[in-house]
């Protein structure tokens, strides 16, 4: 699945020249459609067909200056960001309308815009819709030209992205109407049904990711979807769905179904011994061909030559702006290497908050993650550079090539890989014991999973500086953070940890806290280091900012936690805790955030045809 170009299902968009009232040349169907019965007798179209969706679901880094589901750019709203000024909001009142606002040409559907507050897609059933006619057609038309492999094959293809599509929608809305077929216009009451509870949709989701997991290929082609790619994505849905009834306590039953379907999913990709954790962190993120890269599961491909490429990488190289940067409540979460939080560990300069000492004492993910210096293009100043690589920093100041400037950068883009899925499998297991009385995590789990990540190699350029790797985590002797939840076990905690290590600016963080009911981390006025960046003697390590004009707005906060501002006068006392500039916490919310409101407009359009259709619970 090398997504460098558009794929059409047939050639579209010829014209049609109408010089005659021939009937018969105007009773021929349009040449912008597609002649739907005749283009289904072969695997090969099959394909052509499946490739649409591949945009939509396997995103990677988007392409030109999209953003949509991009890191750094589409990801950029949870409790690990600050920006300056009032914090991003969430959605507090219901929107005029969630209306689909792209073209329904299937064969052309361009990713659709996510929700940023919610991480997810909007209110848009056309993605089931394709999938439907894709299930529809496999069954009528395509099964009698091919044989019974290739029919299940394809027909998991197609509930794969099925079910795919309805985990994220359930992930934003919670209830929505389920569809299993492709509906006529004249079937104005299946058209316009109310939603169906979240737990109907996710037990049809359930039955369409087990049927994926026993009939999809484990290999059909390179970067083509095949069981190990599908079986990944069904432990992230399969967790989130489990976990989020159970931390919500919705319904344990199918809570301990969906987990128990996320641990086996993660086991299939795990068992398969496919994949290994062989690569250097930076190099997952920041490579012009990740097709050697063992632990990537899926990557999407960019190649300049082929006019396929995005804007990722310039969004990380150090002189644009990141509006939302990294805060202090995220570095201090970062293990130091031997192991421990910072507040237990034995290493030297554990305490040090300056990045210089940052970057040699913890995880090596962090020095990975962020520039080596402080940088006044972040609101923080820690700059995420996970997505550039270390060449690309050394055209700070000058003029850069096109690999790292504007939208012509040509680094692939890891879709999913190995580290998520056994996390995934470490914290679906986890959960089961705790909630359900199943088998306890083993310090062979713990081994396969977490301490397989931290087994990572470390890149030369690092290893220079003094970086080391992280020491592996014993279930018997884990550290005491005084900053664990109370209602959280310290095993539990560290898994957790692990992902926000890996995981910054890919996604995942918010979708985390919601499904851990933790939304309460994105209220700032908890905890100060949400609007701190790193500690910094602002003049030695930049004296940029000892400028006329941040008299009265810089600010750093000293040891004893007294806020210093700069009066213009006294630039040696500015040593401190950086306080991002003129920041605020963002407005109140409440539990309703957790789901998005559906549209008035849709409301109404329902009640304009007779039709209820009911607003998301506490809008």
């Amino acid at each position: 699945m090398k997504l460098t170009k558009k794929i059409a299902f047939l050639a579209l968009g010829a014209t049609v020249l109408l010089s005659s009232c021939n009937k018969d040349v105007l009773d021929r169907d349009q040449l912008t459609n597609i002649e739907d019965q005749n283009s289904w007798g072969n695997e090969l179209a099959l394909r052509l067909y499946a490739n649409g969706f591949y945009p939509n679901f396997f995103t990677g880094n988007n392409s030109g200056y999209a953003t949509a589901y991009a890191p750094v750019t589409g990801y950029n709203f949870s409790d690990d960001l600050t920006k300056r000024n009032i914090q991003d909001n969430f959605e507090n009142t219901v929107p005029s309308t969630r209306k689909n606002e792209y073209a329904s040409t299937i064969a052309l559907m361009e990713t659709p815009q996510m929700l940023r507050e919610y991480s997810g897609p909007t209110w848009n059933f056309v993605y089931v819709r394709k999938a439907n006619i894709f299930v529809d057609r496999i069954e009528r038309v395509t099964r009698p030209n091919i044989n019974d492999e290739t029919y299940r094959h394809w027909m998991a293809v197609a509930r794969f992205f099925r079910g795919s599509e309805y985990s994220r929608l359930v992930e934003v809305f919670g209830d929505v109407p389920y569809y299993d077929k492709e509906l006529k216009d004249t079937e104005t009451d299946l058209l316009y049904k109310d939603r169906d509870n979240r737990s109907v949709v996710m037990d049809r989701v359930y039955e369409d990711f087990q049927y994926v997991l026993d009939n999809m290929r484990t290999n059909d082609g390179k970067q083509y979807l095949n069981k190990y790619v599908a079986a990944s994505f069904i432990s992230r849905y399969m967790l989130f769905e489990g976990s989020y009834l159970y931390y919500h306590n919705i319904d344990k039953e199918r809570a301990k179904k969906y987990l128990e379907l996320a641990q086996k999913a993660a086991e299939v990709v795990m068992n398969s011994g496919a994949y290994k954790f062989t690569s250097d962190f930076k190099s997952l993120f920041a490579s012009e061909d990740l097709s050697a890269n063992q632990e990537v599961i899926m990557y999407r491909a960019y190649d300049a030559t082929k006019n396929v490429t995005h804007s990722v990488g310039s969004y990380s190289n150090g002189t644009e702006r990141q509006d939302n940067a990294s805060n202090l409540v995220l570095v201090k979460s970062f293990l130091c290497n031997d192991g421990k939080p910072w507040q237990n560990s034995s290493v030297a300069n554990a305490n040090s908050f300056s990045i210089k000492d940052l970057a040699v004492t913890r995880d090596p993910r962090f020095e990975a993650s962020f520039y080596e210096k402080p940088l006044t293009s972040s609101s923080t100043l820690f700059y995420a550079f996970k997505f550039a690589s270390r060449e690309a920093l050394t055209y700070v100041g000058g003029k850069y090539p096109a690999a790292w400037a504007g939208m012509t950068n040509t680094s692939d883009a890891p879709v999913i890989r190995l580290a998520e899925v056994v996390l995934n499998f470490v914290e679906a297991k986890q959960i089961l014991a705790e909630g359900f009385g199943g088998p306890t995590v083993t310090q062979g789990d713990i081994d396969k999973s977490i301490n397989a990540i931290r087994t990572r190699p470390i890149d030369a350029v690092a290893a220079a500086k003094g970086v080391q790797k992280t020491a592996p985590l014993q279930i018997g002797a884990i550290a005491n953070d005084p900053t664990r939840d109370a209602d959280v076990s310290p095993l539990t905690w560290e898994i957790r940890r692990e992902r926000r290590m890996e995981f910054v600016y890919e996604g995942l963080r918010l979708l985390d806290i919601k499904r851990w009911k933790k939304l309460d981390y994105m209220n700032f006025d908890k905890n100060p280091d949400y609007y701190r960046g790193p500690w910094v003697d602002v003049q030695k390590d930049i004296p940029a900012l000892l400028d006329p004009s941040k008299i009265g707005v810089l600010q750093v906060v000293d040891a004893t936690n007294k806020i210093i501002t700069y009066d213009g006068k006294n630039a040696s006392q500015m040593v401190g805790f950086y306080l991002v500039e003129t920041v605020r916490n963002r407005e109140s919310f409440s539990d309703r955030s957790y789901m998005a409101p559906v549209g008035l407009e849709q409301i109404n359009e329902y009640a304009s045809k007779g039709y209820k259709l009911t607003q998301t619970k506490g809008w």
